[in-house]
């Protein structure tokens, strides 16, 4: 699966694809290669994973993949505070009927399970891969702008959604109204996220054009969460063609 464009800022890869749906297959692919080669190093890996319809295309390629899923232990990075994971629009919903539920993992840990203690269960597994996408307002997991700290000391807080981010839900079609949308969830930090060994992050869609522009030509600041990845040495970021509208170019 070729891009249409590939780049490096800073320590950030970038791939951008013709449509979403080869941007998924690609990242899948990518995401298959990394878990493979881990797993031929260690016994087991532990993978962290988005809930959000950006991930749809990723996700769907990426359980069509042999591999051997038994050996993984699943996390997700966010959950809204007060939603059990069989509530219609919770994110441990959305994982399970994207991939928790499609395949044989060792382990699957929900938030709503656990709470803050998640962080316990995170500190025991280090995380070896992070699936991502990032937000209208360059959030990763839930640490929008005026959350987000590249040098907290937590491993997963309780953090209050601004107004882009709990409107982004509903473009989403994850609530109908703005108001439906819970104003607090849990969320992995940032620090926490890039603890990774390996992070894969999607982004598809017109409607985050604005946020790749700012994550890859902006600053690196926690007023842009998502700049944080120039500075992983193991990320890569892969968008589409509407995504990336803002800094495709012919040349680079």
């Amino acid at each position: 699966m070729q891009p249409i464009q590939s780049f490096t800022q800073d320590k950030l890869s970038v791939h951008i694809y013709h449509d979403r749906t080869q941007m998924g297959t690609a990242a899948a692919q990518d995401i298959a290669a990394c878990m493979a080669a881990l797993l031929s190093e260690k016994e087991e890996i532990n993978m962290v994973f988005a809930a959000a319809p950006s991930q749809n295309d990723m996700l769907a390629a990426l359980v069509q993949i042999p591999l051997p899923w038994e050996r993984i232990n699943a996390f997700h990075m966010d959950e809204y505070v007060g939603l059990s994971k069989e509530h219609p629009c919770s994110f441990g919903k959305y994982l399970r009927e994207h991939i928790f539920g499609l395949v044989p993992f060792k382990n699957i840990y929900y938030i709503s399970d656990y709470g803050e203690s998640y962080g316990e269960l995170l500190r025991e597994n280090p995380t070896d891969i992070v699936c991502l996408g990032i937000g209208e307002n360059g959030h990763i997991a839930f640490n929008d702008p005026g959350v987000a700290d590249f040098h907290d000391p937590l491993r997963i807080k309780r953090a209050k959604l601004d107004d882009v981010c709990r409107m982004q839900q509903v473009h989403d079609g994850c609530f109908p109204t703005f108001d439906d949308v819970p104003q607090y969830a849990l969320t992995l930090t940032v620090p926490q996220m890039i603890s990774a060994q390996h992070m894969f992050c999607v982004v598809p869609a017109a409607t985050k054009a604005n946020a790749v522009e700012a994550m890859l030509c902006g600053a690196v600041t926690d007023r842009c969460p998502a700049s944080i990845l120039r500075e992983h040495p193991h990320a890569v970021l892969y968008c589409d063609r509407d995504s990336g509208a803002r800094i495709l170019t012919e040349k680079r």
